[in-house]
């Protein structure tokens, strides 16, 4: 397997980062199975492995740091921070209070004493940059992660953090993880010309755009009953996600390769791409992922793609995923206050 730079961070990693989000009770609590699902990945040559405190509350962490034991150090482990760990009002977000308390419990759940990315999972508009970098940049100082990123961030955002670094001081973030698939090409527009332009690596998730890309989800078909299709139902029968899948199955098969691969191969074929974060729930799955890690796209075929799905653009919904700015969340930042609007 061809290793990459992760931005210039100076480290080395693997173009399919294996994501730990389907390793317990949200998807499969067999934590021998998803141990041996990791040592396969090890063996093949993956040496980037993705997770996050959140999925299923901490036993994603677990199953991970049981399976590295004993090959820890031959790894790049990325783990990431955000989502409510708990009730308590306090226990989300980016604040130095909760990040001081998220890092330590991570690390004891992946039973390490140090994490090589830490990663804040979604933008938090309501704590300032500077706060968070603090923390972060005070958290490598003591040695318990080695770099920081982020995940999901809009394109000013990222710039924001950048400047906000270089102006206090403060150590940036040296990567992104943002949606990106076939389906999905918006991040192409800025987020991924603003991680070239500050030297950061990416790291993308759903690059089969949330298992539309499998060939399984086809149009005029039942909807499988899987559970893709229990958590996004609107995003797994989209009209249009499924009349664009119809024209890039015989693009496939034209290439005498699976959807599949063809979908991964087109992620990681971008420059600006460090790695592609595969999901799989089963061995199976993993098996069908890594038999396409040598799969690479001629010019031809990526612009047939270019043809049904223009650069830039995005055609899947993400449901639920995506981050959505206040701008657009909240009403009061979109209208003028009612009185306003009630004496024009």
């Amino acid at each position: 397997m061809h290793y990459r730079p992760l931005g210039r961070t100076g480290i080395k990693v693997s173009p399919y980062c294996l994501g730990a989000m389907m390793f317990g009770k949200l998807a499969n609590s067999n934590h021998d199975e998803c141990a041996g699902m990791i040592h396969r990945a090890l063996d093949a040559g993956v040496n980037f492995i993705d997770t996050a405190d959140a999925y299923s509350k901490g036993e994603s962490e677990e199953i991970v740091g049981k399976a590295l034991k004993g090959r820890r150090d031959s790894v790049v482990l990325a783990t990431k921070f955000y989502h409510p760990m708990g009730d308590d009002p306090n226990q989300n977000g980016s604040s130095r209070r909760w990040i001081a308390l998220a890092v330590e419990d991570s690390l004891r759940r992946l039973g390490t004493d140090y994490i090589d990315l830490y990663q804040l999972h979604r933008p938090t508009p309501d704590t300032d940059i500077e706060e968070t970098l603090s923390a972060l940049t005070d958290l490598m100082r003591e040695g318990k992660i080695r770099s920081f990123g982020a995940s999901t961030f809009p394109a000013s955002d990222i710039i924001e953090a950048q400047w906000v670094a270089e102006r206090r001081g403060l150590a940036r973030f040296r990567t992104e993880q943002p949606p990106y698939s076939i389906l999905n090409r918006s991040i192409e527009r800025e987020v991924l010309p603003a991680c070239q332009r500050f030297g950061m690596g990416v790291l993308t998730w759903s690059p089969l755009a949330k298992g539309m890309l499998t060939g399984k989800y086809r149009k005029g078909q039942q909807t499988p009953d899987s559970l893709r299709a229990n958590y996004f139902p609107k995003a797994m029968s989209d009209e249009t996600s499924l009349d664009k899948v119809e024209q890039l199955i015989p693009l496939a098969n034209e290439a005498g390769i699976s959807l599949i691969h063809m979908a991964l191969a087109f992620v990681v074929a971008h420059p600006a791409v460090t790695s592609a974060i595969i999901g799989p729930r089963t061995p199976q799955q993993l098996e069908d992922y890594l038999s396409g890690a040598e799969v690479v796209l001629n010019d031809e075929l990526l612009d047939k793609i270019d043809t049904i799905v223009p650069p830039g653009t995005d055609v899947a919904p993400l449901e639920g995923a995506a981050y959505v700015p206040p701008s657009l969340k909240e009403i009061s930042l979109r209208r003028h206050p009612i009185e306003r609007r009630a004496a024009a």
